[in-house]
């Protein structure tokens, strides 16, 4: 009764915004209101156009209101869909019909959930007003506890979606939008980036001036937060810009006072109030502009080794579409890469969702998720759908070199093989104490499970150095999942398996 009552109010106010549209010339994608469009393999396949070198198939055509994206160590597929008030679990394709092999809710009861993040053995959850946690068992995809609210009363008016995401850093990344288009916001969570601990303490706010940060990554290549951010309304067709920015501790990004490049916001240019003027002048501006009212929702960098060479490190951003506008515009999922000077350069990557006419919409990109074997989910919350994208062959698409490598030196002729069974073992790590930290984490993730007799470990030592085999926790091979693991403890692994090994 709940949901229907707010289903009601919501869809009154749609309805009622709607009329306005039509009144003002603005082109709504009409089924939104309804509860979208309906799709299938033929729609996809034959509407829908990959960049190339990818394999596009329809993984999921039943999910309603698909939004946000989270993969468990196992490959299971979890979905939110904040009008059912519920987080679906999707399990991945091992049949090999590109679908998914099953569908099933995992969780309900929900206060529009949207964001999703992994960290340790708990799957978190970002309500409209509140982030909570549950305990989550990834070897058979099943909660393994009580769900709990571990930070309550967050404001849910205007842009209402919360995205989380578990940094690096080993903190939770949390964003709030505006509550209104043009506004000064009386709660200062709300258009900023905060973060807080992992069991919900010490929330502090990281960057303001974002109006709705809807999507956030880190950079493999730099290190750098990325966050896409959506400009206001009603200043036409081609302003303002959508943004990416990059986030940094204590900085304003404009909003609601200027956009893009430090422009004032009609609404504030002829204040004359010099803290006005002094924010302005100090935000910083977007690394990168998207078309306007195109509004990027997911952004999510590629980690694969699997991915075609050119698209590894590159960013792929859902491009929601827009409505704010006369014609139609967006509707797609773009891929940004950054050359060796920080250039930005934007390509399609998935494109067909609107008619060549743009009067027609068929999907709306929402949020991207990758695999460890590179493959890339899309959801699309108009269609109810989730799109799979593999790469059909790494080698075919080669980074062009900037300059000709010096012709490698003559290889040293190789050393007499040692008699059999006289080869020595390397020594172990030096470092004792990280391998003892390495065997902490080897133990508390039951790594035993599946390398004992399952995935044995052999010859590690001929095939990574203690650097390489660190790097490789970024991007493991599936079955392995990728944990969240600082540097200093990949490290600590690297060096307890090594040791191990060489000890055996």
């Amino acid at each position: 009764m709940k949901y229907t009552l707010i289903f009601l109010l919501i869809f009154s106010a749609v309805v009622s915004g709607a009329f306005a549209a039509v009144a003002s010339g603005i082109s709504v994608p009409w089924r939104q209101i309804v509860g979208g469009a309906k799709t299938d393999e033929q729609k996809v396949t034959q509407g829908l156009t990959p960049a190339s070198g990818y394999q596009l198939q329809l993984f999921a055509d039943n999910v309603p209101n698909a939004r946000w994206l989270a993969i468990t160590r196992k490959g299971d597929l979890l979905v939110s869909q904040p009008k059912e008030g519920r987080i679906s679990l999707l399990s991945p394709d091992l049949n090999g019909d590109g679908r998914a092999d099953s569908q099933r809710m995992l969780i309900d009861d929900l206060n529009r959930p949207h964001g999703l993040a992994f960290h340790e053995n708990w799957l978190y959850i970002a309500e409209s007003d509140a982030i909570g946690r549950v305990p989550f068992d990834h070897s058979d995809g099943r909660l393994a506890g009580r769900y709990e609210r571990i930070l309550e009363d967050l404001e849910d008016s205007g842009h209402w979606t919360k995205t989380i995401e578990m940094g690096p850093d080993g903190w939770l990344y949390l964003s709030s939008g505006s509550s209104c288009n043009v506004c000064i916001e009386k709660d200062r969570r709300r258009a900023t980036i905060m973060r807080l601990r992992p069991d919900g303490s010490d929330l502090e706010i990281l960057a303001t001036g974002l109006r709705n940060s809807v999507g956030f990554d880190w950079s493999p290549k730099d290190g750098g937060l990325y966050a896409t951010d959506n400009g206001r309304d009603w200043l036409g067709d081609n302003l303002p810009p959508d943004e990416l920015n990059l986030i940094q501790p204590e900085k304003f990004y404009g909003w609601p006072y200027a956009y893009g490049d430090r422009i004032p916001d009609p609404d504030f240019i002829n204040d004359e109030s010099p803290t006005i003027k002094e924010m302005i002048a100090s935000s910083l501006p977007p690394v990168h502009e998207f078309a306007a009212h195109n509004a990027p929702l997911g952004i999510r960098f590629l980690r694969s080794p699997e991915q075609q060479t050119d698209y590894r490190g590159a960013a792929l951003v859902a491009l929601h579409g827009s409505w704010n506008r006369s014609v139609k515009d967006g509707y797609k999922v773009v891929s940004l890469h950054w050359d060796e000077g920080g250039n930005i350069t934007q390509r399609d990557f998935l494109w067909g969702f609107l008619s060549q006419d743009r009067k027609e919409v068929s999907g709306r990109p929402v949020a991207i998720a990758e695999d460890g074997q590179g493959i890339i989910y899309i959801s699309d919350d108009y269609a109810g759908a989730i799109y799979r994208l593999s790469p059909s062959d790494p080698q075919k698409t080669v980074a062009p070199r900037k300059t000709k490598a010096p012709a490698p030196a003559p290889a040293p002729a190789p050393a007499p093989a040692p008699a059999p069974g006289r080869v020595p073992k390397k020594p172990p790590p030096a470092n004792a104490a990280a391998a003892q930290e390495g065997r902490a984490l080897y133990l508390s993730h039951n790594c035993a499970q599946c390398h004992q007799q399952q995935v044995p470990l052999k010859e590690l030592n001929k095939k990574y150095t203690l650097q390489t085999l660190s790097d490789f926790f970024d991007t493991p091979t599936p079955p392995m999942p990728r944990y969240d693991f600082t540097d200093e403890q990949k490290k600590a692994l690297a060096h307890y398996l090594l040791a191990r090994e060489a000890l055996q």
